[in-house]
């Protein structure tokens, strides 16, 4: 069992910033564990938003977050970071952690891939 949590959500302007952080109770530096985030509105389905591998920090980034968010970790301290610049009101979700072993880099964006998941932390970003 890997526990995940998440801290940083909040509320901000638009065009502001927040940094999201996620420890894990169990952190792999090898290939193929990768944590990620991910994002739920209101009456939407959870999507990716990026994604990070433990071992080789390989990354992955959804196209709507691409140039804006930035995803890094800290091995030592079992934590991953997404760093979140230029906030949208369309960024306001929750944000969610994710951990998983994932083979296939193509899979790092389904919400299948991941074993388990935080809590959450919210993030609304008003115009």
């Amino acid at each position: 069992q890997v526990q995940l949590v998440e801290s940083g959500g909040d509320s901000v302007q638009a065009g502001g910033s927040l940094k999201l952080s996620c420890s894990a109770s169990a952190y792999y530096t090898y290939s193929y564990y990768f944590m990620g985030w991910f994002r739920q509105a209101p009456g939407k389905e959870r999507e990716a938003v990026a994604a990070i591998c433990t071992g080789n920090g390989r990354t992955y980034y959804s196209d709507s977050v691409k140039g804006r968010f930035t995803m890094s970790r800290d091995d030592a301290k079992k934590t991953v970071y997404l760093q979140m610049n230029n906030l949208k009101p369309e960024d306001s979700a929750m944000y969610y952690c994710a951990w998983g072993f994932i083979p296939d880099y193509r899979q790092v964006r389904e919400t299948r891939s991941y074993n388990y998941w935080g809590q959450g932390t919210q993030v609304t970003v008003s115009s």
